[in-house]
C-alpha cells in the first residue's frame, strides 16, 4: 500500500521530522526524493491519484514539511506502478508520476535548490510520455522557473511560448494551461529586462481569463483574474517600477484566492513591491500576513532574506527584531 511506501520515504529519505528543519536538511531531502527513493511496490492507479492529490493538498496549504516527508514514498510508488502498467494504465501512471516531479521541483524552487534541475526534467519527460497535455504544460512552466532562476530568461520565454502555442485555446484546461504559461513567461520576460514582452504576455494572459472560465484540477497554480494581477505586481517588481503595481494592489482582492500558498505568494510580491518603494513599515505588515496564511513560507530563503535586509535597514522598523527571531532570519 501506498501509505507503507510513504512511511518507507520518510525514514530511508528524511530521518525523524523535526518542526524548524533547516533549508540545508530540505535541500537533502528533495536530493533523496531524486536519487536515493526508497523501493515501493507498485499500487493501485485510484490510490495513486488519491495520494497525489493528498501532496497536492499539503502544497496549496503551504505545508511544505508534509510534502517533503510524503514526495519520497509518492514518486517510488508512481515509478514503480508505471513499470508495472500497460496502455492506458501506464500513461495514466505516468501523469501521476509527472506531477509527483512537478511538486517536487516547486518545492525545490522554494528552498533555492539545484535540485529543481532533476526534477522539472523528470516532469517533464514523464508528462510527455503520458500523451496528456495539461501535465505536460505544468512540467514546462517549472523548467521554465527553473531556467530563469539560472539566468535563461531568454530561453524560457521561447521554451514556454512555444508550449502554449501548441495547446488548444478552446477547451478549458488547455486554456488554462496557457493562460499559467503566459504568466510565468511574462515574469520571466521582465527577469529578463524585456519590457514590452511582459506586458504583453500578460495581456494575453488577462484576455484568455476574460475569455475562458477557470479549469479545474490545475495541479499548482489556477488562472483567474486575481492571479494575472498577481502577476502584474511581480512583473512591475522585476523591472523595477514598483509604483506601476500600487494601483494593483488596491484592486487585488487576495482573500478570492483559494489557496494558502497563492495568497502567500500575494502577500509576499505586495512586500517586496512596498520594500522597493523604501516603505519598510508596509513592508513587515505584508511580511505579517505573509506569516498568517503560511508560517512555513516566511522561513524560506527569500523571505528570510528579505526580513534580514529590513532588520539591519538604518532606519528602526518597530517589531521587526521580534519578527526576524520568530521566522529564523536573525542569528
Amino acid at each position: 500500500m501506498l501509505t507503507g511506501a510513504v512511511g518507507v520515504g520518510v525514514t530511508a529519505a528524511l530521518g525523524a521530522p523535526t518542526a524548524n528543519a533547516s533549508p540545508s536538511s530540505g535541500t537533502s531531502a528533495l536530493e533523496g526524493v531524486l536519487y536515493q527513493p526508497p523501493s515501493a511496490a507498485p499500487v493501485s492507479l485510484p490510490r495513486l491519484v488519491q495520494e497525489a492529490a493528498r501532496a497536492r493538498a499539503a502544497w496549496r496549504a503551504a505545508e511544505y514539511e508534509t510534502l517533503g516527508r510524503a514526495l519520497p514514498g509518492l514518486v517510488a510508488a508512481a515509478t514503480a506502478t508505471r513499470d508495472a502498467a500497460a496502455g492506458r494504465e501506464r500513461d495514466r501512471a505516468h501523469v501521476a508520476l509527472a506531477r509527483s516531479y512537478v511538486l517536487t521541483a516547486e518545492l525545490a524552487l522554494k528552498q533555492h535548490s539545484d535540485a529543481a534541475w532533476a526534477a522539472s526534467v523528470r516532469a517533464l519527460t514523464a508528462a510527455r510520455a503520458s500523451g496528456h497535455p495539461v501535465p505536460v504544460g505544468e512540467a514546462t512552466r517549472v523548467l521554465a522557473i527553473t531556467m530563469r532562476r539560472s539566468g535563461g530568461s531568454l530561453g524560457a520565454v521561447r521554451l514556454l511560448r512555444r508550449e502554449a502555442a501548441d495547446l488548444d485555446a478552446e477547451q478549458a484546461q488547455t486554456a488554462s494551461v496557457r493562460t499559467t504559461l503566459a504568466l510565468t513567461a511574462a515574469h520571466t520576460a521582465a527577469v529578463g529586462g524585456d519590457r514590452s514582452a511582459a506586458f504583453d504576455l500578460l495581456g494575453e494572459a488577462e484576455d484568455e481569463t476574460a475569455r475562458c472560465a477557470a479549469a479545474d484540477g490545475l495541479f499548482t497554480v489556477d488562472a483567474t483574474q486575481p492571479q494575472v494581477d498577481v502577476y502584474r505586481i511581480g512583473v512591475c517588481n522585476a523591472l523595477h517600477v514598483p509604483d506601476e503595481g500600487v494601483e494593483v494592489v488596491r484592486r487585488l482582492d487576495i482573500s478570492a484566492m483559494p489557496t494558502r500558498e497563492r495568497r502567500a505568494r500575494a502577500w509576499t510580491d505586495i512586500g517586496r513591491m512596498w520594500h522597493q518603494l523604501g516603505d519598510d513599515p508596509r513592508t513587515l505588515a505584508a511580511l505579517r500576513r505573509v506569516e498568517q496564511e503560511a508560517p512555513q513560507e516566511v522561513r524560506r530563503p527569500a523571505l528570510r532574506s528579505l526580513v534580514s535586509e529590513l532588520l539591519y535597514t538604518p532606519a528602526r522598523v518597530p517589531g521587526i527584531r521580534e519578527f526576524a527571531a520568530r521566522t529564523g532570519a536573525a542569528a
